[in-house]
């Protein structure tokens, strides 16, 4: 069956391709098709569109030129590639994020033209790497990536194997996906999870093993999401945390409730727990810079929660 992208996917597609065919110039269309994972009559269709961008009045020395012969391709920019660009700090913030989560397509070049090009605007912007913005979108298997965008735009099930961070749990889950999205730093498919009999929102990264089943979905694609966040339950246990200033980053991470701030920095906050692993890693990380002054999870107290979990790891180092 043939895979039917998204605009969006597709110019995402081709902003990785174009760059790598012009810094290899007259390589074989094969190789970039086993580079990028396409067909190559997919690699043609891109490329023809690609000799149609261009500005006004779109005459031929205004238009990127695409010489395909003897199945070879060569890109050569339009003459005002060459013309110095002149960007303000905020264009080149949002030019530098965009660029930089372009990095994560499969088949880009991390040593190419574009890393090469983003490299000399963190200097012009920050004198820097280490001193601007730098966007990292996880450690994605680029195969599962692919087979998430794939099966979603072909509308076809997939079984996976995930593990569940907050829950510290691993699961088989038959699922439909419905959308790639970059968020927060990470790569998520929002998807209709047939265990859970509703939509769910996965972390490529911990998805473990994808394996598509060639079935077409019968379900629906939900209204995008911004973002795509954790969604407390009127049921969800709510635990009270007296938390030094250190751990004031916890109200502004985290779903919090009943937020008071005192003089000194001090918060007392009431956070929304979606599941016991999540909340023994939080209360370990925050150390003695938090308290639990109230709330349980299935019965057991908050407080001896944090403690067990502290336990369990010196036990293990213990030993």
């Amino acid at each position: 069956m043939a895979v039917r992208l998204t605009a969006a996917d597709r110019i995402r597609r081709v902003l990785a391709i174009v760059p790598w065919i012009v810094s290899h110039p007259g390589v074989e269309l094969l190789e970039v098709a086993r580079r990028f994972d396409l067909d190559p009559d997919e690699l043609v269709e891109d490329l023809n569109v690609v000799w149609m961008v261009g500005i006004p009045p779109y005459t031929p020395d205004a238009l990127v030129e695409v010489t395909i012969e003897d199945g070879r391709v060569w890109i050569h920019y339009a003459d005002f590639f060459s013309r110095p660009l002149r960007l303000t700090p905020d264009q080149g913030l949002a030019l530098l994020a965009s660029s930089d989560g372009l990095l994560s397509v499969p088949g880009t070049d991390p040593e190419g033209p574009l890393a090469l090009a983003l490299e000399k605007l963190r200097e012009s912007l920050g004198g820097g790497s280490d001193r601007i913005v730098d966007v990292d979108l996880g450690s994605a298997d680029p195969a599962i990536l692919g087979a998430m965008r794939d099966n979603a735009a072909a509308r076809t099930e997939v079984e996976i194997d995930y593990f569940s961070f907050n829950r510290d749990a691993h699961t088989t889950r038959l699922i439909a996906p419905w959308r790639v999205v970059a968020q927060e730093g990470a790569w998520y498919v929002e998807a209709y999870c047939h265990l859970a009999a509703a939509e769910r929102l996965f972390r490529v990264d911990r998805i473990e093993a994808a394996r598509p089943t060639g079935v077409m979905t019968d379900h629906d694609a939900a209204p995008p999401q911004e973002p795509a966040t954790f969604s407390p339950g009127t049921n969800a246990p709510r635990v009270t945390l007296d938390l030094d200033p250190e751990a004031a980053w916890v109200a502004e991470t985290y779903p919090c409730e009943r937020i008071e701030v005192r003089e000194d920095g001090s918060q007392r906050v009431a956070v929304v727990v979606s599941a016991t692993p999540w909340l023994e890693r939080l209360l370990v990380r925050l150390g003695p810079h938090a308290k639990v002054v109230d709330g349980s999870i299935d019965g057991i107290p908050a407080a001896r929660i944090g403690a067990d979990a502290a336990r369990r790891i010196l036990a293990r180092y213990r030993g």
